[in-house]
C-alpha cells in the first residue's frame, strides 16, 4: 500500500513521477526526488530503527529505547519516512514465516505514514548465515580461510543471500575483512586469516555470492580494527601508513572491485589518534575519490555517538553527527540518534551544511532505487512467504562440505585415522557441547542464549553425538569446563584416557559477546594459553601414556608449546558450524581426508605478541633478541592422510635467463637457485608445477605460491602469499597447476607513499606452507620502477588440468 498523503512529485511524463520512473537511472531518480523533500524527510532516510519482528505477524517492536535515552514512539519515527530497519529477525527468536509477515506489516505502516511512501531498507547480520532463528549456521570466517576454497564460500554466501531475500531483507552486514594482526583479539574468529591475499580473495567470493542473490553486501570494518593495541576491542591502533596500505586495505579493495560490494561499514578504530568515523581522508579521499566507490557507507552500531562519548573529539551529539557526515558516513545505525534531532538542529543553525545531507541522501536513494524500493509496484510481502524455510538439506550440505574442507590436521604420528574397533575415550569440555561449534554472530550464541525457553531452533549434533555413530566403544568425560577453575573432573578424565586405546581430547572456546565467552566480540585474551584449567587437563591426559589426539575447537589459535609435543596427533577446527560435529568425526575416523590449511599461524609461545607470518627479517628469530617468534605451526600448514609429490616447477614462455651465474639460495631455500629470468615491471609471468598423489587414497593438496623480495626500498615480509588453489587427486593421479602472475601483485608502498612495482630481483616460491618451500623460481623485474594505482591487477590467475602423459622413451 502506497502513501495516500498529498505530494508534489513534479512533472510526470508517461504518467509517473520521475523518481518512480524505472526507465531513468537510479541516480537520476534520486536527483529528481531530493529537491521535493523537506529537511526532516531527508534526515529520516539517513537513520535506522532497531526493531524486532513480533511472532504475531502483526508488525515490529522498536527496541531503540533499550539502546539510547529519549526514544521516540514508532508513529512519530516513521511520519517522515525511514531509511533502515535494523535486524527484525536478529533481535529475538521468531518463526521465520511470522517474522516475514510482521516485517511486511511494518513496511506497510512506513509506506502509508510518510508523504513519499518509500519503504525502509532492511539489514541483518549474516556472517555465519542469516542471523535468524531456525536458519542454517555455517562455519565461521576462520574456517572459510582454512578451506582455501573461495568457490565454496561463494556458494555458501549465495544460499545465505537467497534466504535473506526471501524473508524481505535487503542488506547483509558481512563479510568481515579485517586481517588478523593479534590473535588475542576476541573477534579473531570473525576474520578470514592473517594474509591479505587470502582474506581478499575469499572475502570477494563471499561478496559475489551475496550480491548475486540480490543482497547488498556490507564489507567491514573499514579499516584497522583488528590491529588494536594489546588485542583489546576498540583499543587505539598504532599503525603506520604502509602497514595500513599494504596489509589492511587490500582485502577491501578486492571486495569492492572483484566482488561488487555496495556498502561499507566503517571501523570503530582510531588510527594514530584519528577516529575512522571522522576520517574524511579515508572514507572519502581514499574510498570514493581514490577507489571510485559509489555505494553507501554505514556507521557501525553507535559509532557516531562514540565520537562524543568514547573518542571525545566531539563536544555534543550534533557536532559528532557533523563530523561523521563530513567524513563520509551516509547512514547512522542501528537506530536514530545523532542523525535525528541533533543533526536537524545543526543544519538549521548553519553548523552543518545541508549539502552534506543531500550528498548522503543521494547515495541512500540511489541504492533504494537499485533495490526496487522506489518502484510503484513494490510489494511488502515476498512471494511464497508461507513456504519460507531458512534451514534445509541443501544449506546443511554446503555447511558440512565447508566444515570438512576447513579441518586442519597439524600433526599425525600415525594414530589417525582412528580404527573403529578400538576403545576410544572422548575427553574435554567442548566434546559434547553443540554451541562449541558456533561463532559469536551465529543466532544461537548471539541472541538465542538470552531466550533459552525457545531452544536452539536447529539440530546441532556435538562431536560426541557424531563420533558415537562411528566408534562403537566410546566413553566420555568432560574433565572440566571451558573457563572455570574447577579441576575435580580431571581425575575421571585421566582414568577414562588410561583405560582407552586412544584418547580424543577436545578443548577450546565457548563463543560469546562482551565477556560472556572466551572468544567473540569483547572477549579478548591477555595471552594465548587455553582458557580456564584446560591446559592442566591436557597435561594430565598427555601424561597417561595413552596416544592422544588433541582436537582444538577454537575461535583463535592457542599456543602449542613443547608440553604439547607428546600428542600423537593435533587437529585444529575453527567453529565449524551446525554440522561441525559430523565433519570432525568423519576426519578423525578417516571417512574424510583432511585438506584444511592454517589461515593463521599457531604460536609456540603464549606471549611475545603480536606476531604473524607477514614479518620482515627482523620480525623473525635473530641474535639481537632472546624471544623466538617461530610458530609451532606456520600459516598455510596442513597435513593429509595421503602423500603428494611436487615436481617440474618452471616458468612458461619466459623471455629467458639473464646472462649471469646463479647466486647462493636465499635463506630458507634448499638447493641452488637458477639465474633470474626477466619479468617486465608491467608484464606477466607464468609459473607451473606438477602435483602427483603418491599415496593409496584420494586427497586434496593445496598449492601455495609466495613472493620473496630480497632487497627493496622499504622492508618487506620475507614471504607473502600471491596465489593458491586446491588440487583434488585420486591415488596415482597427476595434475599440472599453472599460475599467471601479473607484476602488479609484486607492488608495495614505496618511500614516497605511492604503490610501486620496483625493478630488481624477486623469487616465486611454491610451498606447502609459508615455511616449507618446495621449489623456487628466480626472476628479475626489469624496466623503470612503475607506479600503480587503483586500476592495477589484483589477482594471480590459476588453472588446474591433468598433467600431460609422459611418452615412453623406448
Amino acid at each position: 500500500m502506497r502513501s495516500q498523503l498529498p505530494v508534489d512529485d513534479g512533472p510526470a511524463p508517461h504518467g509517473v513521477a520521475p523518481w518512480r520512473d524505472p526507465r531513468l537511472s537510479p541516480t537520476e531518480r534520486a536527483d529528481a526526488l531530493i529537491p521535493l523533500m523537506s529537511l526532516e524527510e531527508k534526515l529520516a532516510q539517513l537513520v535506522g530503527v532497531w526493531v524486532g519482528a513480533q511472532d504475531s505477524g502483526e508488525g515490529v517492536a522498536p527496541h531503540q529505547s533499550d539502546m539510547i535515552d529519549g526514544a521516540v514512539p514508532w508513529d512519530t519515527l516513521v511520519q517522515h519516512g525511514l531509511g533502515q530497519l535494523t535486524r527484525p529477525f536478529g533481535t529475538a527468536p521468531v518463526d521465520p514465516v511470522l517474522g516475514a509477515r510482521s516485517l511486511a506489516a511494518s513496511q506497510a505502516q512506513i509506506v502509508a505514514a510518510s508523504r513519499f511512501g518509500i519503504p525502509a531498507q532492511v539489514h541483518e547480520e549474516c556472517l555465519t548465515g542469516f542471523a535468524a532463528w531456525r536458519a542454517t549456521v555455517y562455519p565461521t570466517p576462520l574456517s572459510w580461510g582454512a578451506s582455501f576454497d573461495p568457490e565454496l564460500v561463494e556458494e555458501m554466501a549465495g544460499r545465505i543471500g537467497r534466504s535473506m531475500r526471501a524473508a524481505g531483507v535487503h542488506q547483509g552486514l558481512a563479510p568481515v575483512l579485517d586481517v588478523t594482526r593479534d590473535y588475542r583479539w576476541g573477534r579473531t574468529e570473525e576474520t578470514i586469516g592473517e594474509d591479505p591475499y587470502l582474506v581478499g580473495t575469499t572475502g570477494a567470493a563471499y561478496v559475489r555470492g551475496l550480491e548475486r542473490a540480490g543482497i547488498v553486501a556490507t564489507v567491514k570494518h573499514f579499516a584497522g580494527y583488528s590491529a588494536s593495541r594489546g588485542g583489546r576491542n576498540l583499543a587505539p591502533v598504532s599503525m603506520g601508513p604502509r602497514e595500513l596500505a599494504d596489509t589492511i586495505l587490500p582485502p577491501f579493495e578486492m571486495a569492492l572491485r572483484l566482488g561488487g560490494a555496495r556498502s561499507v561499514m566503517h571501523s570503530y578504530a582510531e588510527i594514530d589518534g584519528l577516529p575512522v568515523a571522522a576520517d574524511e581522508g579515508l572514507l572519502t579521499g581514499l574510498l570514493r575519490d581514490g577507489w571510485g566507490f559509489t555505494g553507501t557507507v554505514v556507521a557501525d552500531y553507535f559509532a557516531v555517538r562514540f565520537l562524543q562519548t568514547l573518542h571525545r573529539v566531539a563536544g555534543h551529539a550534533g557536532e559528532a553527527a557533523g563530523l561523521a557526515l563530513r567524513a563520509g558516513i551516509d547512514v547512522e545505525l542501528p537506530t536514530v540518534d545523532t542523525f535525528g534531532a541533533p543533526l536537524l538542529a545543526a543544519v538549521r543553525s548553519g553548523a552543518v551544511d545541508e549539502a552534506l545531507v543531500d550528498r548522503a541522501l543521494r547515495r541512500v536513494l540511489t541504492q533504494k532505487a537499485e533495490l526496487g524500493l522506489l518502484d510503484e509496484d513494490w510489494a511488502e510481502l515476498p512471494d511464497d512467504v508461507d513456504q519460507l524455510r531458512l534451514d534445509d538439506e541443501a544449506g546443511r550440505d554446503v555447511a558440512v562440505r565447508l566444515a570438512r574442507e576447513s579441518v586442519v590436521l597439524l600433526r599425525n604420528t600415525g594414530v589417525l585415522p582412528i580404527a573403529g574397533s578400538g576403545r576410544v575415550a572422548l575427553v574435554g569440555p567442548v566434546a559434547d557441547d553443540p554451541l562449541a561449534m558456533l561463532g559469536c554472530y551465529s543466532f544461537p550464541n548471539h541472541v538465542g542464549v538470552q531466550y533459552p525457553e525457545h531452544g536452539l531452533g536447529l539440530e546441532i549434533p556435538s562431536l560426541r553425538d557424531e563420533l558415537a555413530r562411528l566408534v562403537p566403544r566410546l566413553t566420555h568425560e568432560p574433565g572440566c569446563t571451558v573457563s572455570g577453575d574447577d579441576t575435580s573432573g580431571i581425575a575421571a578424565a585421566v582414568a577414562a584416557a588410561t583405560a582407552a586405546d586412544v584418547c580424543v581430547l577436545a578443548v577450546g572456546d565457548r563463543s560469546g559477546m562482551f565477556g560472556r565467552g572466551t572468544s567473540g566480540e569483547g572477549c579478548d585474551a591477555s595471552d594465548l594459553r587455553l582458557p580456564g584449567v584446560q591446559g592442566e587437563l591436557v597435561r594430565a591426559v598427555l601424561g597417561t601414556g595413552t596416544p592422544v589426539v588433541l582436537v582444538l575447537m577454537t575461535g583463535r589459535p592457542y599456543a602449542l608449546g613443547a608440553e604439547f609435543d607428546s600428542a600423537a596427533a593435533v587437529v585444529q577446527a575453527f567453529f565449524l558450524g551446525q554440522r561441525g560435529g559430523q565433519a570432525l568425526a568423519e576426519v578423525l575416523t578417516g571417512a574424510v581426508n583432511p585438506s584444511g590449511r592454517l589461515p593463521v599461524s599457531v604460536p609456540r609461545d603464549a606471549g611475545g605478541l603480536p606476531a604473524t607470518y607477514l614479518s620482515p627479517p627482523l620480525g623473525r628469530p635473530s641474535e639481537v633478541s632472546s624471544v623466538d617468534p617461530t610458530p609451532a605451526y606456520p600459516f598455510g600448514h596442513g597435513l593429509s592422510y595421503t602423500t603428494f609429490e611436487w615436481s617440474d616447477a618452471g616458468l612458461v614462455g619466459a623471455t629467458g635467463a639473464l646472462p649471469e651465474r646463479a647466486g647462493e639460495p636465499s635463506p630458507g631455500v634448499v638447493g641452488p637457485v637458477a639465474a633470474p629470468t626477466r619479468w617486465a615491471v608491467d608484464g606477466e609471468v607464468t609459473a607451473r608445477i606438477t602435483i602427483r598423489n603418491t599415496g593409496s587414497r584420494a586427497g586434496t593438496e593445496v598449492v601455495q605460491l609466495y613472493l620473496h623480495d630480497p632487497v627493496a626500498q622499504t622492508t618487506r615480509p620475507v614471504v607473502r602469499l600471491i596465489g593458491y588453489t586446491r588440487v583434488p587427486l585420486e591415488p596415482g593421479a597427476t595434475a599440472q597447476v599453472t599460475f599467471g602472475v601479473p607484476a602488479d601483485v609484486a607492488s608495495f608502498t614505496g618511500l614516497g607513499g605511492q604503490r610501486i612495482v620496483e625493478s630488481g630481483d624477486v623469487e616465486l616460491r611454491f610451498g606447502r606452507s609459508s615455511a616449507e618451500t618446495t621449489a623456487t623460481l628466480a626472476l628479475r623485474l626489469t624496466g623503470t620502477t612503475r607506479q600503480v594505482g587503483p586500476g592495477r591487477e589484483l589477482l594471480t590467475s590459476v588453472r588446474v588440468e591433468p598433467a600431460p602423459a609422459v611418452r615412453d622413451a623406448g
